[in-house]
């Protein structure tokens, strides 16, 4: 029975695999004959993050169920405080293994004001695990919808009669999917996520058409491991790799962290982010066994240092069911 029950998984999974790469071909097919310029591509970058070692949904679907329990994470971020109109970054993420360990869902949630421009992202994830000698290998898939929508009615005008700003530029409805794979043990992880398969041009109307093309795909890339000081002092190094296939500035976003884990309960440490530039200082408390808090600041060292106070993140996670027992905690 148990053999006929992961058959029925692995063909389901080959099945929903297949289709979605023929999807992506038939889309691919007309961009095949033109390439779309990058003046009229629509950019779906991942967003910055600062804590997102302790929210690994907004990164990779394959996150889903890693942490063995239902886990919800709140975060909101303040970027580049200081500045008119400065973006606004809020997002709730949820994931539970299932009863059998091995099939995982989530689901996130992304709300982002920068300006005039408000954008909603709302994604589904579904993770199958594999035990494997040392750990657990996750191979996941995502897929929802990116929502975008600009309010000129309360910008401040040279020009009140400028009619490219007489109307509302139309709400933009963009569906889209993604995957990752990430592997997860007591002492390392790492994985690697495409979060958008889909690009969308722009349309000369103000709506928005989708293609796949691979040569702009975008992979994140984490790593880390974990490092026995004492016996109640660890030590965490990491590093993220955000490149695009098809931008000019490849490398977007290059982390190297370092935290330091006082007695399972204080995670105190930093990032620098190579790339901009950018300190980053870190602080987490588990308050109890399913709650956590987290608090970043953000310095730039870089061009920004002149037009900003920097960045700050709030971050509170919460277990719903405790199932990891004190003397071995979840790292990754």
């Amino acid at each position: 029975m148990n053999c006929l029950v992961i058959y029925k998984i692995r063909s389901g999974i080959r099945s929903a695999a297949v289709k979605l790469l023929l999807a992506l071909l038939l889309i691919s097919g007309a961009d095949l004959e033109a390439r779309v310029p990058d003046s009229s591509r629509i950019n779906l970058g991942f967003p910055i993050y600062s804590q997102y070692l302790q929210n690994g949904m907004v990164i990779n679907p394959a996150y889903a169920g890693t942490r063995e329990v239902l886990s919800g994470i709140l975060s909101y971020r303040m970027q580049w405080m200081g500045t008119s109109g400065l973006p606004l970054l809020q997002s709730l993420s949820v994931h539970s293994p299932m009863k059998n360990d091995k099939v995982a869902l989530g689901m996130t949630a992304q709300f982002m004001k920068f300006g005039s421009t408000r954008s909603t992202s709302l994604y589904g994830s579904y993770a199958y695990h594999i035990k494997m000698k040392k750990g657990r290998l996750s191979m996941g898939l995502k897929t929802g919808v990116d929502i975008s929508n600009t309010d000129y009615t309360g910008l401040l005008l040279i020009d009140p009669g400028d009619p490219v700003f007489q109307a509302n530029e139309k709400s933009l409805v963009l569906p889209n999917a993604g995957a990752g794979v990430y592997y997860f043990s007591d002492r390392f992880f790492a994985g690697m996520a495409v979060p958008s398969f889909l690009n969308y041009r722009r349309n000369s109307n103000g709506t928005a058409s989708p293609y796949h093309d691979f040569t702009k795909y975008e992979f994140l890339v984490t790593a880390g491991g974990l490092i026995g000081i004492s016996p109640v002092l660890k030590f965490k190094p990491s590093v993220l790799v955000d490149y695009s296939l098809g931008d000019s500035k490849q490398l977007r976003q290059f982390d190297i962290n370092g935290n330091f884990i006082i007695a399972d309960l204080i995670w105190a440490g930093g990032s620098w982010r190579v790339t901009e530039q950018v300190a980053v200082g870190i602080l987490q408390v588990q308050l109890n066994h399913q709650l956590m808090f987290g608090f970043s600041y953000d310095y730039p060292f870089g061009r920004m240092n002149s037009y900003t106070k920097g960045s700050t993140e709030f971050v509170l996670r919460y277990e719903f069911r405790y199932k990891v027992s004190a003397a071995n905690p979840r790292y990754f």
